[in-house]
């Protein structure tokens, strides 16, 4: 997550000592075939009918402002940027990009247009469109993902004596109806798949009034609401908070025609609401949350090469048997502790007390992997092997085991005892049991050790402003993909961007001082210098990001739990492609089809 700042990253490091931001879960546009062909339906809009959803509760439809996966799941049917992740896999493909062109030093990027694409208010996709929504990504005062254009992927641009963009700088330009043209300040080796990301989808240009050089057509706060218009295959229809969200096929989309007239998602938090509705049948695909999961219902059919399994489950309290997908996406989920409040040898106190395989086996009830690194095993340096090898042969608290006697241990040596407990809080979003589980498990487990851990529950945005303001002390989030590369998740860990007294943190943590948080800072200015796509620079990153993962567990600013495996079930009468490792958020819907 990170607050929007018109400050360049770089600026920011600088500005607060630096070299050179779930969570609300976050990820890459994904799930969709396309076709060369532009609006004749083909290969779809032929059965029609309502898809029946379940979500979340969304915040945005504005591609800028969007950091959740509730508002990213409607948005990505509704907004397409250049480039896409078919069906959620990993090999990013153009989308509205005809084609695309880099030069050799990987500093110049060429993009063309498709031809004939149109957004939802009949006018054509032009590169100029793409400028103007490109601009409002850098400068829009409603921009939470100004960074991943000025500093992660570093287009070049001019900033001001505070560090601040200069609006209308950036090196990106409309060479002609159909080509956009647009220059970095150094190679990046995540380019083309951060381009994926809704974030950088067209916007029909002036349409809002929000940037330097428009006056507008509608406001932010209507567009981000009301009237959003994209070039996706669905056009948006409706959005009521905490009630329900809607979108219908767009007849003349450029790529594949949506089967479905209309999609539809019943907005709910309460577990128990969610899963009463699906077993009405008023959803037709769904996850099940982990209290009504039940792993001897599962029959697993089939488990391809990147471990994605297939088969059935149930029967289910409604006496019909699910379909069922289960994908090891790009994720990790972790409890992350603001170390100006919490002290050190608590925090290594909770690392000791937790056993990962335990609260995946006993609380996740098996729907995922320890986790002992906050880089997923899929995108860690080596892959899923070398990630279990480093983390059996160095992790510093006990492998898969609890040791509360180094825990008692850790806070003696600290001054804590019996007559001199350490109380602390630990903050869950509202909608989550099974993180108040792990509240639970945790808070029993450090009794022992001479701490007192409090446990309390807030909504989600709650939880999100408060991190960002600096006010918890303890708490757990989520993080899923952006882009498929270990800096994507590491970021969070990079010491100037924990700050909450700064305008735009990425995590909560406020990690600074020590010699732990210095190596990881220095580790963070080798991947940043060390950005190209070359088989060197990608070594020297590779050996930063471990030591990030290393500084991260001396002084346990995030505690690393799970990978979750992300698993979604339906009935039968509907086909829908199976999504890959972007996940289920970044999957689009016009491949689906009723039956």
């Amino acid at each position: 997550m990170s607050e929007k700042s018109n400050m360049s990253r770089r600026r920011f490091l600088e500005a607060t000592g630096g070299v050179a931001t779930a969570t609300a879960l976050t990820g890459t546009a994904a799930g969709q075939e396309t076709t060369t062909e532009g609006g004749d339906g083909q290969d779809g809009g032929g059965d029609g009918g309502q898809l029946d959803l379940i979500n979340r509760s969304m915040t945005t439809m504005d591609p800028v402002a969007a950091t959740d996966t509730a508002s990213g799941t409607v948005i990505q049917q509704v907004f397409d940027p250049l480039m896409n992740y078919p069906d959620a896999a990993l090999e990013v493909e153009p989308l509205l990009a005809a084609d695309y062109q880099q030069s050799e030093d990987f500093t110049t990027y060429t993009f063309t247009v498709r031809e004939g694409a149109t957004f939802h208010n009949g006018e054509e996709v032009t590169a100029q469109d793409f400028v103007y929504a490109w601009e409002r990504l850098a400068a829009s005062e409603s921009s939470r993902r100004a960074y991943f254009i000025l500093d992660s992927i570093g287009i070049e641009h001019e900033t001001d004596d505070e560090g601040n963009y200069v609006p209308g700088s950036m090196a990106v330009e409309a060479v002609d109806d159909y080509t956009i043209e647009m220059t970095l300040s150094e190679p990046f080796h995540a380019t083309l798949p951060m381009l994926a990301y809704t974030s950088f989808a067209a916007v029909p240009e002036g349409l809002v009034g929000d940037i330097e050089g428009y006056d507008g057509e509608i406001t932010q706060q209507e567009f981000g609401t009301n009237d959003p218009v994209g070039a996706g295959p669905f056009e948006f229809e409706l959005w009521t908070t905490n009630d329900e969200a809607a979108v219908t096929r767009y007849d003349d989309y450029y790529g594949e025609t949506a089967n479905v007239e209309r999609v539809h998602w019943a907005i709910i938090s309460d577990p128990n609401a969610h899963w009463t509705y699906a077993m009405n049948q008023n959803a037709d695909y769904f996850s099940i949350p982990t209290q009504f999961y039940d792993p001897a219902n599962l029959s697993v059919e089939n488990t391809d090469d990147s471990g994605v399994q297939t088969g059935t489950y149930g029967p289910v309290r409604n006496g019909e048997t699910l379909n069922y997908v289960g994908v090891p996406t790009i994720n990790a989920f972790y409890v992350g502790f603001n170390t100006d409040q919490v002290e050190k040898a608590v925090r290594q106190a909770a690392a000791y007390a937790m056993n990962q395989q335990q609260v995946v086996e006993q609380i996740f009830k098996e729907r995922g992997e320890a986790a002992y690194h906050f880089t997923p095993p899929a995108i860690y340096p080596g892959g899923p092997d070398a990630y279990q090898q480093h983390a059996e042969e160095n992790y510093p608290y006990g492998y898969n085991e609890t040791r509360l006697d180094q825990a008692r241990q850790v806070m003696e040596e600290a001054g804590y005892g019996p007559n001199n407990r350490y109380e602390f809080t630990f903050t869950a979003y509202q909608s989550s049991d099974t993180w108040a589980s792990v509240g639970r498990l945790l808070r029993d487990q450090l009794a022992s050790a001479h701490i007192d851990m409090n446990i309390e529950r807030a909504p989600f945005s709650t939880l999100l402003q408060r991190g960002r303001n600096g006010n918890l002390e303890a708490y757990t989030l989520g993080w899923v993909m952006d882009w498929p590369a270990p800096d994507n998740f590491l970021q969070l860990l990079n010491p100037p961007q924990t700050d909450t007294s700064q305008p735009a943190p990425i995590s909560y943590v406020n990690w600074s001082e020590t010699d732990a948080a210095n190596r990881a800072e220095e580790a963070w200015q080798t991947v940043e210098q060390n950005a190209a796509p070359t088989d060197e620079a990608e070594q020297a990153r590779n050996e930063a990001y471990v030591e990030i993962e290393e500084a991260n567990w001396e002084d346990v600013v995030f505690l690393n739990t799970y990978h979750e495996l992300d698993e979604r079930f339906w009935y039968q009468g509907l086909d829908i492609p199976a999504y890959g490792a972007a996940g289920p958020s970044r999957q689009m819907y016009n491949g689906a089809r009723l039956e």
